[in-house]
């Protein structure tokens, strides 16, 4: 599969900028025909029901997923178009399941999400929590390229802190959010699908909204994203200077150097 065909699944911890970024690669994709979803979160809700125990049992869990994907719908310039197609591909799905024509869950799987984009020259989606279940995302999108968000760790748990909103996920102290942060970042390096530079890529925040890391993210999927750096260019990538614990401290260096060329 050439790069430009592979789906692009862009992830980081809470508060790293992916959102930001995401806007970027939804403007990119549409504008070569392709669709970026911003937390369209398809496969993350696949995995918890879209099981086998569930195709074995004949009985695909439509109501569950539509019921997520609109109380919290996606955002992008097709997330509406996008929208129609998963609860024509579920309805589908679900008829067949039922009537027992689908019996591998993985598969199935699989071929929900290529049916979700359809008519898309490329597509991708960015939801953060895909960090926490990277095999099973292998699994579903066995060809996707991972791109991983990374900010400096002190600028992460401020803006956890500052958070609003029904976030009941929010850490209560500047300590619990660097290690939330840690958390998050060591499944990444566990992985061995990470390290491969034709599999995964990792950028920076700071240098992605000063423009420098657009650049050798745009070769990494083939595809220009420099004209829209725009979008990045008022955004703060200026330099922490509180101290880290050591061990945060160590876990950014080694992301940091990841994502140095």
């Amino acid at each position: 599969m050439s790069p430009d065909a592979r789906p692009l699944v862009l992830l980081g911890a809470q508060r790293s900028g992916t959102t930001a970024l995401a806007g970027v690669l939804d403007d990119a994709f549409a504008d070569v025909g392709g669709m970026f979803t911003i937390n369209g979160k398809l496969p993350y809700l696949l995995h918890r029901w879209c099981t086998q125990p569930d195709v074995t049992g004949r009985h695909l869990r439509v109501d569950e997923i539509l019921h997520a994907l609109h109380r919290k719908p996606p955002y992008g310039r097709y997330a509406e178009r996008w929208l129609e197609s998963v609860e024509k591909a579920l309805r589908t799905a679900a008829a067949d399941v039922a009537d027992g024509r689908v019996t591998d869950a993985a598969e199935l799987r699989r071929h929900l999400v290529r049916e979700a984009y359809t008519g898309a020259t490329r597509y991708g989606d960015k939801y953060n929590e895909y960090l926490l279940e990277l095999d099973l995302l292998a699994d579903t999108l066995p060809d996707a390229h991972w791109v991983l968000l990374v900010r400096h760790p002190a600028a992460v748990a401020r803006s956890m802190l500052k958070w609003t909103g029904d976030r009941p996920w929010r850490p209560g102290s500047r300590r619990d959010a660097l290690e939330k942060w840690a958390s998050w970042h060591q499944q990444w390096l566990a992985h061995p699908a990470t390290r491969d530079p034709a599999r995964a890529t990792v950028v920076e925040y700071a240098r992605v909204c000063a423009g420098e890391d657009l650049g050798r993210l745009s070769r990494a999927i083939g595809l220009d994203l420099l004209p829209y750096a725009q979008q990045l260019s008022e955004r703060s990538g200026e330099p922490e200077q509180e101290p880290l614990p050591e061990h945060i401290s160590r876990l950014w260096q080694t992301l940091s150097d990841l994502s140095t060329p």
